[in-house]
C-alpha cells in the first residue's frame, strides 16, 4: 500500500509537471515566433534605413566634409545596428536553447507519464466503480485524508506532551508534599522534645515550690512558737 501510495503521488506530480511543461513549451514557442517576426521586421526596417541613408548620402552630400560626416554617422549607425543585431541573435540562440531544453524535458516527462499510465487507468477504474466523479475528486479526498492523518498525529503528539508534563508536575507536587511532610515531622519531633523538656521543668519547679511552701510552713510554725514564747514571757 505504501508503494502504491508513493506511485500514486508520483503519477499526480508527473501529470502536473507534464501539463506545466506543455504550457511552458506552448508559451515559449509562441514567444519565439513573435520574437522571430519582430526580428524580421527589424531587419526590414534596417534595410529600408540603409537604403534611405545611401539615398541621402548620394542626393544631399555636396561637399567632402559633409560626405565624411555622413559617412561617420552611417558607420556609427551601422555599428550600433550590428551590435543590436548581435544582441538579438544571442537572444534568439538562447531562446532556441531554452526551447530545446523544454522539449527534452517534455519528452522525458512524457516517457515517465507513459510509464505510470497504468496507475492512471487504475484510477479511472476506481472512478467508474466508486462514488467519485473524476480523478480530481480522488486527489481531493486523498489530500483530505493526509491532512486528517497529520492533524491526528499532531493531536497525539500534544496529548503525549501534556501527559508527560502532567506526570512531571505530579511528581514535582508529590516531592514537594513529601518534603513538607518531612519538615512537619521534624517540627513535631522538636515540639515533642520541647514539650517533654517543659514538663520536666514544670516538675522541677513544682518540687522547688513544694520545698518553698514547706520551708514557709516551718518558718510560720517557728514564728508562732516564738510569738507564744514572747507572750508567755510577757505574762
Amino acid at each position: 500500500e505504501e508503494d502504491s501510495t508513493n506511485s500514486f503521488i508520483c503519477v499526480l506530480k508527473k501529470m502536473k509537471e507534464a501539463r506545466l511543461v506543455e504550457k511552458v513549451v506552448e508559451e515559449t514557442e509562441q514567444a519565439f515566433t513573435e520574437r522571430m517576426e519582430a526580428l524580421a521586421e527589424q531587419w526590414r526596417d534596417l534595410h529600408a534605413r540603409r537604403a534611405q541613408l545611401k539615398a541621402h548620402v548620394v542626393t544631399a552630400g555636396t561637399t567632402v566634409k559633409e560626405n565624411e560626416r555622413l559617412r561617420s554617422q552611417a558607420l556609427k549607425k551601422a555599428k550600433e545596428e550590428k551590435e543590436e543585431n548581435s544582441k538579438k541573435e544571442r537572444e534568439v540562440l538562447r531562446a532556441r536553447m531554452e526551447l530545446e531544453a523544454l522539449r527534452k524535458q517534455h519528452q522525458k516527462l512524457s516517457k515517465k507519464l507513459l510509464k505510470y499510465s497504468l496507475f492512471k487507468r487504475y484510477l479511472e477504474d476506481v472512478v467508474e466503480n466508486s462514488q467519485f466523479h473524476d480523478i480530481d475528486d480522488i486527489i481531493t479526498y486523498y489530500k483530505a485524508l493526509l491532512r486528517t492523518r497529520k492533524d491526528l498525529l499532531q493531536s497525539q503528539w500534544w496529548h503525549r506532551q501534556l501527559t508527560e508534563q502532567g506526570k512531571a508536575l505530579q511528581q514535582q507536587i508529590r516531592a514537594e508534599k513529601e518534603a513538607e511532610m518531612l519538615q512537619w515531622k521534624n517540627d513535631l519531633v522538636q515540639l515533642r522534645e520541647s514539650f517533654e523538656q517543659a514538663q520536666s521543668d514544670i516538675r522541677q519547679w513544682e518540687g522547688r515550690w513544694a520545698e518553698v511552701q514547706d520551708r514557709a510552713a516551718r518558718k510560720a510554725t517557728e514564728l508562732k512558737s516564738l510569738t507564744m514564747a514572747i507572750h508567755s514571757l510577757f505574762q
